[in-house]
């Protein structure tokens, strides 16, 4: 299926660029998923795109749900703490009840409920946050102890700029020192439970390059729905 989400225009307010057109497309996500009632898997856009789903799988799963985020960065900004209003750096802090009053979730997610894994470019106020919070927390070196303990229903969130740059390179915002590929893979296919996935923030290139980034994310993404 695909959302005819807006990808142009929208206006800047309450400190989120095109915070209207945001709106509209939150609208236009969850009258999607209204009808699925089975395992939800999201590709495309920034992690904007897993709002709805995420939002979805708690009013489905309640607080037995673990949102498992394998980002290089937390997205744990808010209108105030992120100057340049781009939303999908708030991403988090908002399904955690703290962002846009119009895209902040009915029943919000739990700090108890989230994993982030392989972060290793959060800045000071966002890690000021986890620390607050509690949030489990695993980088690139301990990332192989993210699923110890961990049961009942999963949503995994992939961006891709989770992944090391000289093996996938087809990011917007890439960090070094990242995640290897297999890694990765081997680390979602161990996840039991699964009830919802996205994979986000593919951002081609126009290289040589694109074509081996495209086969990455068919292997991922087999390995979410195997």
């Amino acid at each position: 299926m695909t959302v005819p989400v807006l990808d142009t225009g929208g206006k800047p307010e309450a400190g989120v660029r095109g915070l209207d057109v945001l709106v509209e497309n939150l609208r236009l996500t969850y009258d999607a998923l209204a009808d699925i009632d089975d395992l939800i898997i999201t590709a495309g856009g920034d992690c904007a795109v897993d709002l709805a789903p995420i939002a979805t799988a708690r009013e489905r799963y309640g607080d037995r749900l673990t949102v498992l985020w394998i980002d290089a960065h937390p997205d744990l900004y808010t209108p105030q703490t992120l100057r340049s209003g781009s939303f999908h750096g708030m991403v988090l802090r908002t399904l955690l009840g703290e962002g846009p009053a119009p895209l902040v979730p009915a029943h919000p997610l739990v700090p108890e409920q989230v994993i982030i894994a392989g972060e290793r470019a959060g800045s000071a106020s966002e890690h000021d946050y986890l620390q607050h919070a509690g949030i489990r927390r695993y980088g690139v070196k301990d990332l192989d102890r993210t699923l110890d303990g961990l049961t009942g229903p999963v949503y995994v969130h992939v961006d891709l700029d989770v992944l090391e740059p000289t093996q996938f390179s087809s990011l917007g915002y890439p960090e070094p020192d990242g995640v290897q590929v297999q890694q990765l893979i081997d680390l979602v296919s161990g996840v039991d439970n699964l009830v919802g996935a996205a994979i986000t923030e593919h951002m081609p290139t126009g290289g040589p390059s694109d074509s081996a980034d495209a086969e990455v994310i068919a292997r991922l993404a087999a390995a979410l729905t195997r």
